[in-house]
């Protein structure tokens, strides 16, 4: 039986319900023609989510994303390092110690998985390095996602491939040359690594990593261009900046810049673990956005309350056909 075929059959109520309604949801508005934008929150790049998202990217599917930096250097972590991590099933069970030896065998644990410090941040550190040198040196700007996609194109990192590249969402988003936005960018691995270089004076200027400013810059522009043509879908996975950043391009537009013509976001979907509560922006309600003019009253709207590693390639392949 194909996935699709085994959740129409078995998911009848409740969230498995919901996932049916969102996925056909997400399915109506691209065949009436419009654009989703897809929020990367969590740890979905280690919980290997290119294995579906990729070929969402290919199909056009997905036409922009907003992710924080760990989802985005992530996914190229796994792509050139994934022989050498190491799964610890029973990590609920973990001592102190048990976890200090990790640290000592410079092995990061993310829940069951250790990312291998030196095969995936120092190898990645040694490639992207020359790229922010590069443009140190000839005045250049670019966002953190272009330093990954001109290190792809570059083909640098191609002799450490340790996955098929097809399962890489990164590599797939690098050939659509796919929108991305990344919030926060400075809180990541190499954001870290990148203040550590200007310290110590190997990159002269901070400012050649553009910010979240002008991401959001970049975003209003883009989104402004885009929802008068097509509706613009909003599907979020996981909670914090990598949602809220981005859902607040539209209520900036309206009401800081007085662009009332540019229409709502046209879609909502949250994947989301965190218990409905109010004070709380991932366990908000979709209805509380309308009070801040992200939604609208007939903005077709759904919360699936589940873990987002099963969730999200489940809705994925609901709407791939698989």
């Amino acid at each position: 039986m194909k996935i699709t075929e085994f959740i129409k059959t078995h998911f009848k109520h409740f969230n498995a319900a919901a996932l049916v309604d969102a996925a056909e949801a997400y399915n109506k508005h691209l065949n009436d023609g419009h654009k989703m934008l897809v929020t990367l929150a969590g740890a979905m790049s280690t919980a290997e989510l290119g294995i579906s998202l990729a070929e969402m990217i290919r199909q056009d599917k997905v036409h922009a994303i907003c992710c924080t930096g760990a989802n985005l250097e992530e996914d190229i972590f796994n792509l050139v390092a994934h022989e050498h991590y190491v799964r610890v099933p029973h990590y609920r069970d973990l001592t102190p110690q048990d976890e200090q030896k990790l640290l000592d065998n410079h092995l990061n644990r993310v829940t069951d998985t250790c990312i291998p410090e030196e095969e995936a941040f120092r190898r990645l550190e040694h490639a992207v390095l020359d790229e922010w040198t590069r443009a140190d040196n000839s005045d250049e700007r670019f966002f953190p996602h272009e330093f990954m996609y001109r290190m792809i194109r570059s083909g640098v990192l191609k002799k450490y491939y340790q996955i098929d590249p097809k399962n890489s969402w990164m590599i797939a988003a690098c050939e659509k040359n796919l929108p991305i936005f990344v919030p926060g960018w400075e809180d990541s691995t190499l954001g870290n690594i990148f203040a550590a270089h200007n310290i110590d004076g190997s990159i002269k200027s901070p400012h050649v990593v553009r910010t979240g400013i002008e991401y959001m810059i970049e975003l209003a522009q883009w989104y402004t261009e885009t929802a008068p043509n097509t509706k613009i879908g909003f599907f979020q996975i996981g909670g914090g900046i990598a949602g809220d950043f981005p859902i607040c391009v539209v209520p900036m537009l309206h009401q800081d810049l007085q662009r009332t013509n540019v229409p709502l976001w046209g879609y909502f979907c949250q994947i989301s673990d965190s218990t409905t509560s109010y004070g709380s922006y991932s366990g908000a309600v979709p209805n509380e956005k309308i009070t801040w003019g992200k939604l609208g009253i007939d903005t077709p709207k759904f919360i699936i309350e589940s873990d987002a590693s099963i969730v999200a390639p489940l809705v994925f392949a609901y709407i791939l056909g698989w």
